[in-house]
């Protein structure tokens, strides 16, 4: 099946629509360095979470996500805990209060209110540039693969080689559908900035919505219970698991068997530990210094960035899941009907793609495509957004020309972001697969990024040097374990080696950091002292409660710990129920549709008593936001 027509015309409207937004947001977007790194924090948490949630349905993740639900059935529910997904119930139940209180524009910015600006502090905050940075070229780098390999397999090179006044080498083809793509993205997010980025995410998610649902409608009308039944194996549908993963593809589709050995899933219960003990730790880190911290920092209030983040969980996965679970189950039935073939063997990622190609019809194609390249193109622009709000705000202005004007800062932005999706794409070209990118991220990359930013909101005793040498360190050995100690742990998939090193890498860092920590003074007690009182986190902050105390007897200190703990443990599960519900429903198990809805009712009626009822902003918070609406307008020297 060929694109139609009206299938172009539905994908260049869109396009042209994300041009033209950007265009229109440019003048409003370059008053300052707030306007254009988070909108002036003048919009509505809801819509913040909504480009929060475009910006996480992205096209790699979801080709990803769709050869997990095809392989792994609904024993894929537990896999994207690698991210891990649940993180966001942090962020609601508690972290993006604290960290929007800080009234900062980066989490570099942030380091500042944490450990000051001594040595210690401006150690810690260039690290958090570096790591951003690499996060920033990893994450761009994973969505340019993503889309090159998508598009790729929609408009084949060959129709298209004779219009074009220069050769590509076959396995070069999707790096230039990539490079097309981002260059797009890119000059949108360079015009608009953030309000350019929420304002398309609203159009993307919108076409997201309405792709999923039809996608989900069809694969319902085609494919009955029965039918997918018959072609795949016990357990599929179950999404509870033994010691081991016990599914068995054999007389079905055999070459899913090498998949999975493959994977290096098969020992399940070991790879579910492993993902839980770092995924919680992850989490309570807090969020990576990436567009999803941006838009925290860019909401109205911290009550508002509690909502926002527990917003995204709730928009984003029944609409996800029932596309996802829609593509796998026709890609499953209809397997002998696909074109997987790249390189010379299967490749599973890309059944999305060739599930669009064989299932949607003229016009719904294009709507499709467009919605996916929407998916595609907020992730992307989000992240580009991020960098050049690190190496612009904390690093330019700060050292290299503190007087710069409002326009040479927003020029600087637009460098920045051009350079950035330069190397990123240069990365991409060295890249074979997403997920090899997707374990090293997640599982290495963010890693070494786990103790330092743990204990830097619940430790008082963590100054500026321990957290610097623990990032470091923690860094360090995500790039160098896999080669060191891989050969150690033996018939491990080296794409998942990362995650089987992560206790090695959590021992590592956190002796560097809590040593250097203990063997350096402690940082200055007005800083510590300021940043208690304005944050309120609970945790090992005895001295420093008392100084406060001391200043000021009025002060309430925060003993929500063990709700905070137990709102998250409902949050996750609520979370789960949510992004299983809609599988079920694609797949028609009633029985386990009115279990999942069932919990759903409860944890939702739990959290709104335990949560959201005692979700109002302290005096102190409405006093910083007084605060922060006169820094950012009139005290700024680039205001105007």
């Amino acid at each position: 099946m060929q694109l139609h027509t009206i299938d172009f015309l539905i994908i260049g409207v869109y396009l042209l629509s994300t041009i033209v937004i950007g265009l229109y947001l440019k003048k409003k977007a370059s008053k300052n360095l707030t306007s254009y790194f988070q909108g002036g924090k003048s919009l509505p948490w809801y819509m913040l979470g909504l480009s929060n949630a475009s910006g996480m349905f992205d096209i790699s993740g979801t080709m990803w996500l769709v050869a997990l639900c095809f392989i792994y059935g609904l024993k894929s529910i537990w896999i994207p805990w690698l991210w891990p997904v649940f993180n966001q119930i942090f962020l609601a139940v508690y972290l993006s209060m604290w960290l929007r209180r800080s009234n900062v524009l980066t989490g570099a910015e942030w380091i500042r209110t944490r450990f000051g600006d001594g040595v210690g502090g401006k150690l810690s905050h260039m690290v958090v540039v570096v790591f951003a940075l690499i996060s920033v070229l990893g994450f761009l780098a994973y969505g340019f693969v993503g889309i090159g390999k998508f598009m790729e397999i929609f408009i084949p090179w060959e129709s298209i080689s004779a219009y074009v006044p220069f050769t590509v080498a076959p396995q070069y083809v999707p790096h230039v559908y990539g490079i097309c793509f981002t260059s797009i993205a890119t000059f949108y997010v360079m015009m608009g900035g953030m309000l350019s980025i929420v304002w398309t995410d609203v159009v993307q998610f919108a076409i997201m919505t309405v792709s999923a649902l039809i996608i989900g409608v069809i694969a319902m009308m085609n494919v009955s219970h029965e039918m997918l039944i018959a072609v795949t194996p016990e357990g599929w549908s179950n999404p509870f698991f033994g010691w081991t993963l016990d599914l068995n593809w054999s007389g079905l589709l055999s070459e899913v068997n090498e998949k999975i050995v493959s994977d290096g899933y098969s020992l399940f219960s070991i790879f579910f530990t492993m993902m839980l003990f770092k995924g919680l730790l992850v989490s309570a880190a807090g969020p990576a210094p990436n567009y999803d911290m941006q838009k925290i920092l860019a909401t109205k209030s911290p009550k508002e960035a509690a909502l926002m983040s527990g917003f995204v969980s709730i928009i984003l996965m029944p609409v996800r899941y029932f596309m996802i679970a829609g593509f796998a189950v026709l890609a499953i039935v209809f397997y002998e009907k696909l074109d997987l073939m790249s390189g010379g063997k299967v490749d599973f990622e890309n059944i999305l793609p060739a599930a669009i190609m064989e299932f949607a019809p003229v016009g719904i194609i294009g709507l499709l495509l467009a919605g996916l390249l929407a998916a595609f193109m907020s992730t992307f622009a989000s992240t580009v957004n991020a960098a050049p709000a690190y190496l612009v705000n904390d690093i330019y202005k700060r050292y290299i020309n503190p007087q710069a004007n409002n326009k040479k800062l927003i020029y600087a932005s637009y460098f920045v972001s051009v350079a950035v999706v330069l190397i990123s794409t240069l990365i991409g070209f060295f890249v074979e697969s997403i997920n090899s990118v997707l374990q090293w991220l997640v599982s290495g990359l963010w890693g070494g990024y786990v103790v330092s930013n743990v204990l830097k909101w619940y430790w008082w005793r963590l100054n500026g040097m321990g957290y610097f040498w623990g990032m470091a360190s923690g860094m360090l050995g995500a790039l160098t374990f896999p080669a060191l100690f891989g050969g150690f742990i033996p018939n491990v998939a080296s794409d998942i080696l990362p995650l089987y090193l992560f206790p090695l890498l959590f021992v590592f860092s956190a002796i560097v950091c809590v040593a250097s920590s203990l063997l350096t003074k402690p940082d200055d007690e007005r800083v510590l002292v300021s940043f208690y009182k304005k944050v309120r986190p609970w945790g090992f902050w005895g001295p420093i409660h008392d100084l406060v105390v001391k200043e000021d007897p009025t002060f309430i200190k925060n003993t929500d710990f063990k709700r905070d703990m137990f709102n998250i443990f409902i949050g996750i599960i609520s979370q789960t129920a949510l992004v299983a519900l809609p599988i079920f429903i694609v797949v028609r198990e009633t029985s386990s549709i009115v279990s999942a809805f069932f919990v759903l009712v409860v944890g939702v009626i739990i959290l709104k008593k335990t949560w959201y009822d005692r979700l109002d902003d302290s005096p102190s918070d409405k006093n910083n936001d007084e605060n922060l609406i006169f820094n950012d307008s009139k005290s700024d020297p680039n205001y105007g």
